[in-house]
């Protein structure tokens, strides 16, 4: 498995370069990518006008991007950290649809923390009966994506750009985002030993070679079907 480890990277050009590998690419990559600057993501099928607060967005603008794969939308900073699995379906001896994927990401992630509290609920990965992060998905013939989003930390006022959403998960209860989130800043020591830990849980199922942007960049440059989107707030 090929490793790519970024940092304040943006997230528009991390989906872009996913995209890339996702469709001309046959290797296995995990990609980390921390320090990205703020952004609102939305699943392709996201429609603003459900999702955002136009009001709060005009007096604090951040780029509004629409990614590739479905799922929901989040808001994302600094304190953002993001984990991305691109394989082929034949790595592993699962099936390669949604379920199975995210309980072999549990499983992966659970090592990685060393929290017995952590867990996968509904569709989120949760400490306890609170979220720490979320996912979505790609799914090919021969190939998935599976982008995984963990909130270190969160700005309160960027995540107040988000709408309740019509669709939440059961366990959430109606409860607001303040109620409904913890950060893995409070759970765990240091942002660096996570990802270390990341590495070493990987490395411990895979032959793990680490790789630089520079060696991939030769993707982003061939033709290719490109759907993740810098979207304009004035389309409401």
């Amino acid at each position: 498995m090929k490793l790519l480890h970024l940092k304040n990277f943006p997230i528009l050009r991390q989906l872009q370069l996913e995209e890339a590998l996702l469709r001309l690419e046959t290797d296995n990559y995990c990609i980390i990518n921390e320090g990205s600057p703020p952004a609102i993501v939305m699943g392709i099928s996201g429609k603003m006008e459900e999702l955002i607060d136009q009001k709060k967005h005009s007096q604090n603008p951040i780029p509004i991007i629409k990614r590739f794969s479905g799922g929901g939308t989040v808001v994302v900073d600094e304190q953002t950290l993001f984990v991305s699995f691109l394989c082929q379906k034949d790595l592993h001896e699962f099936a390669p649809y949604p379920e199975p994927i995210m309980r072999w990401t549990e499983g992966i992630y659970k090592e990685a923390l060393a929290l017995d509290a952590f867990h996968l609920t509904e569709n989120d990965y949760a400490i306890g009966e609170h979220k720490c992060g979320g996912n979505a998905q790609y799914l090919r013939k021969d190939r998935w994506l599976h982008h995984s989003t963990f909130l270190w930390d969160y700005n309160p006022a960027l995540m107040d750009l988000l709408l309740h959403p019509k669709k939440t998960p059961k366990y959430r209860e109606k409860r607001s985002h303040g109620a409904f989130l913890t950060c893995l800043s409070e759970h765990l020591p240091s942002k660096d030993g996570f990802i270390a830990s990341i590495k070493n849980t990987l490395a411990g199922y895979y032959p793990v070679r680490e790789v630089s942007l520079d060696e991939l960049q030769i993707y982003l440059e061939k033709s290719h079907r490109q759907n993740t989107t810098l979207v304009s707030f004035e389309l409401i």
